[in-house]
């Protein structure tokens, strides 16, 4: 066996070892949502006594529709609400001139954007909770969209402004020569070739929204208004826990996230090598 031969066997068996050890906690989730919560204390490894209990009890306490639908639609507002105002930024700091020096405005302003992505989440619970109760929209979808808009566009930029600036230049000096202005610039010519990044973040922010704890437990109380991952929670009392149906109900939220992944991870593995590359 030669050297490169072995290199490559080396690389395959650490690629399906890597991949194992990611999908260990998801079987295993799996297989937990099937015990009963005496099993899952005990004997969490054993196959016996598998059922469709946790299942049952899953979808007689949580109001799925309701929960997807409430999920969807703070989805389906604050992910293009962000991916634009962050494509916007991203433009304005590889395109636009300002004023004391383009590269030192511009990497400060950048700076600035990035700095959100060291602050955690739970930093800014209390000061958006404050801010929710005096703008009146504590309990409202407009009080978790604003959020997660925000949140979003530090990563966005991260990646648009990496693909931005090694955008091929001849492309947007002929668009100019043909009489094309700032605005049909910025979304006719340079942001449909950009669809692998932006459909990278969509997908990425969307995951996040369906996934986000935090803000929704915190600004949300009206149980009409419960999202999948408040859902989950009501399985976690202050004495006790049904953990076998908190296992399924996971179980649930998370089949979804890993069918939209497997059918965009080309998608997101171009924007992703795009984005860092450039």
């Amino acid at each position: 066996m030669t050297v490169k031969n072995r290199t490559r066997w080396i690389a395959t068996g650490v690629a399906y070892l890597i991949t194992f050890v990611i999908l260990l906690p998801l079987l295993w989730l799996v297989l937990l949502s099937f015990q009963t919560n005496e099993n899952i204390l005990s004997n969490p490894f054993s196959p016996a006594h598998l059922n469709l209990a946790n299942y049952q009890q899953a979808m007689q306490t949580l109001n799925l529709l309701v929960m997807y639908k409430n999920t969807l639609i703070l989805a389906l507002v604050s992910v293009p609400a962000g991916l634009v105002v962050s494509y916007l930024a991203a433009f304005a700091l590889t395109r636009m001139v300002f004023r004391g020096g383009r590269r030192r405005v511009q990497n400060s302003v950048r700076y600035y954007f990035l700095a959100g992505l060291a602050v955690p989440v739970y930093i800014l619970l209390f000061p958006v909770y404050r801010l929710d109760i005096a703008m009146g929209l504590f309990g409202s979808y407009a009080a978790l969209i604003l959020p997660y808009i925000a949140v979003s566009i530090p990563f966005n930029i991260l990646l648009l402004t990496g693909f931005l600036r090694e955008f091929p230049e001849e492309i947007e000096q002929a668009a100019v020569i043909d009489g094309v202005g700032l605005w049909q610039m910025a979304w006719k010519v340079v942001f449909p070739l950009m669809r692998p990044v932006i459909a990278t973040l969509a997908i990425l922010n969307v995951i996040y929204v369906w996934n986000e704890f935090p803000f929704a437990v915190t600004l949300i109380n009206d149980p009409t208004m419960t999202t999948l991952s408040l859902g989950i929670s009501q399985f976690q009392g202050a004495y006790g826990a049904d953990y076998g149906a908190m296992m399924a109900s996971a179980t649930l939220v998370l089949v979804p996230q890993l069918a939209i992944y497997a059918l965009f991870q080309r998608q997101v593995i171009a924007g992703m090598t795009a984005g860092a590359i450039r």
